[in-house]
C-alpha cells in the first residue's frame, strides 16, 4: 500500500482516548503489516512535559506502551534526577509502529524512513494539540525531524530551548538508547541528564537559554 498517510485515520472526536482507539487501526504506512500492535502515546493529558522519541521497540511492541524497555529504564532514571515526575509526562513516539528486520529468533531494529516519518506525523501532530506541554523534550534525530525539520542537527543544538509557542518551548537531545550503545556510557548519560535538566529548569523559570536558573 505505501505511506498514504495517517490523516485519513484519524478520529472526529478530539481527544486522547479517541486518537489512541483510532490509531490501533492505522494503516497509514506499511509498518502495521508486521508489527504486533500500534503503540501510542501514554500519560497525563494536562502534562508539563511531553518526551518524543523515535519508535517503539521490541518490548514495546510486546506490551503495547512507550519506553517500557532497557532505553526507558535509563529515561526514568535521568527523569527522576532531573526532578520530572515520571507519572507527570506524555511519552511517546515519531513513528508509532515498531520497525525491525528479523534475525533468527531476535527482531533488530531499523530506523524509520523520511516516508515512514511523515506518513504518521499526524497522530503527533494531533497529539501536541491536546496536550500542549510547556516543555516537548526530542529525543533523537527521527523526533527531531519530524518536530524541528530536516535541518534540525541535535548534535549541534542539544540542550538549547527552542521556541514553540509564547511560553512553550522545545529541548532536544539524545535518544537514551545511544547512551545503551555509547562508548563511554557514563559520558553519554551525563550529556543526557544535562539537557533534561535544561527542560526542567526552561518549565520551571520559562527563561529560555543552556544557562536558565
Amino acid at each position: 500500500m505505501g505511506n498514504i498517510g495517517a490523516q485519513r485515520f484519524l478520529p472526529d472526536e478530539a481527544s486522547l482516548p479517541a486518537l489512541r482507539e483510532a490509531a490501533r487501526h492505522c494503516e497509514g504506512c506499511d509498518l502495521y503489516r508486521d508489527a504486533t500492535q500500534t503503540v501510542f502515546g501514554e500519560g497525563v493529558p494536562d502534562a508539563r512535559f511531553m518526551l518524543v522519541g523515535e519508535q517503539p521497540g521490541d518490548q514495546e511492541d510486546h506490551e503495547g506502551a512507550p519506553f517500557v524497555g532497557p532505553a526507558g529504564r535509563v529515561l526514568d532514571r535521568a527523569l527522576e534526577e532531573a526532578g520530572i515526575d515520571r507519572e507527570a509526562v506524555y511519552v511517546t513516539n515519531a513513528v508509532k509502529h515498531f520497525k525491525f528486520t528479523p534475525r533468527g529468533k531476535r527482531r533488530i531494529h531499523q530506523k524509520p524512513t523520511i516516508g515512514e516519518i511523515n506518513a504518521c506525523r499526524p497522530w503527533l501532530e494531533a497529539e501536541m494539540r491536546l496536550v500542549d506541554p510547556e516543555v516537548t523534550v526530542v529525543l533523537g534525530a527521527t523526533a527531531a525531524r519530524a518536530l524541528l525539520g530536516p535541518d534540525f542537527r541535535v548534535t549541534r543544538h542539544r540542550g538549547e530551548p527552542v521556541p514553540r509557542r509564547e511560553g512553550a518551548y522545545y529541548v532536544a537531545t539524545i535518544h537514551p538508547s545511544a547512551i545503551l550503545r555509547a562508548p563511554d556510557r557514563d559520558e553519554a548519560y551525563a550529556g543526557f541528564l544535562a539537557d533534561l535538566t535544561v527542560a526542567a529548569r526552561t518549565a520551571a523559570s520559562g527563561i529560555t537559554g543552556p544557562g536558565a536558573p
